[in-house]
């Protein structure tokens, strides 16, 4: 067992009853602005190394395999998009049974070294809400098809992955579903540039981090408020061989069947500091696809 500190939403700092643009929480992609404050908690965190089976996507929200991938650096897109996807889906049908569908949409590379974009996130959080994953399924399937598979049961899954090195510097921690409460988790919204260029999404005004001229309201995500009871997890110094999946959002889940289930929603996650961490660790580098996940 380890300890970190943890950056909830604050309750204090945003009105759980907004739901107007701009008056909701909100924070923008492309920069650190946002409209609500942090808190930082302490808490303990449990190795689950030996007690792997007590977990699942299903119970907890999130499930640990050993599953080696073929490629090692991660280094080219094309060949991420080539042949690890194949492997993630290979995974995804092997581990959770029922599954006629997986369409995935899109991954992160996250590298702490000098000069890297993509730093480990120290945020508790969720990916998706309900209303973002629906999204996400109309976004990325044929109309038609979207509108049947809405029909059944669909995930959001995340499949993390240390790169080159055992991730002991930043490690995952994940909290236990079970642990939670539906008041936990707060939608904010998530503001996106309007204008456009060659190049990607420009900010309107980089200098202003608490303006919202020239945003829009693209999609929605899921912070988590803190909570005394709250059961954090991680893998110790967990290799590339072993891959987390991690759950954003289920559509037979407890909280979108009205209680008729006890199915985990989602695990909030975040990067901490590990106090046990050597201090001649390499920088943390890891993977995550995020994948649609769609039942027979």
């Amino acid at each position: 067992m380890t300890t970190g500190i943890f950056k909830y939403i604050d309750p204090a700092s945003y009105d759980p009853t907004e739901t107007e643009p701009f008056k909701k929480a909100w924070g923008k992609v492309d920069g650190p602005g946002i409209s609500y404050k942090l808190t930082e908690r302490e808490r303990k965190v449990t190795n689950l190394r030996g007690q792997e089976s007590d977990f699942t996507t299903d119970t907890s929200g999130f499930a640990l395999y050993n599953f080696p991938a073929t490629e090692k650096t991660f280094t080219e897109d094309a060949t991420v998009k080539s042949a690890y996807y194949a492997e993630v889906e290979a995974l995804l049908r092997a581990k959770l049974p029922g599954v006629k569908k997986v369409t995935i949409f899109d991954h992160t590379i996250r590298r702490r070294t000098p000069g890297s974009a993509r730093s480990p996130v120290q945020l508790v959080h969720v990916d998706q809400t309900p209303k973002a994953a629906e999204a996400r399924v109309r976004r990325h399937l044929p109309e038609d098809e979207a509108e049947e598979l809405l029909k059944g049961r669909y995930q959001i899954i995340n499949v993390w992955r240390p790169i080159q090195n055992p991730a002991s510097d930043f490690p995952l921690a994940l909290i236990d579903w079970r642990s939670t409460v539906p008041e936990d988790f707060v939608a904010v919204d998530l503001l996106y540039p309007k204008e456009w260029r060659e190049n990607g999404e420009v900010a309107p005004d980089p200098a202003s981090i608490s303006s919202t001229e020239g945003y829009e309201v693209k999609g929605e995500t899921y912070m988590i408020a803190p909570n005394e009871g709250h059961r954090f997890y991680y893998v110790k110094d967990m290799t590339p061989e072993e891959v987390l999946l991690l759950k954003c959002f289920d559509s037979r889940s407890h909280a979108m069947t009205g209680g008729k289930t006890d199915i985990a929603h989602g695990t909030g996650h975040t990067a901490f500091v590990d106090p046990q961490t050597p201090v001649d660790a390499p920088g943390r580098q890891s993977i995550e696809v995020r994948c649609l996940v769609f039942y027979e």
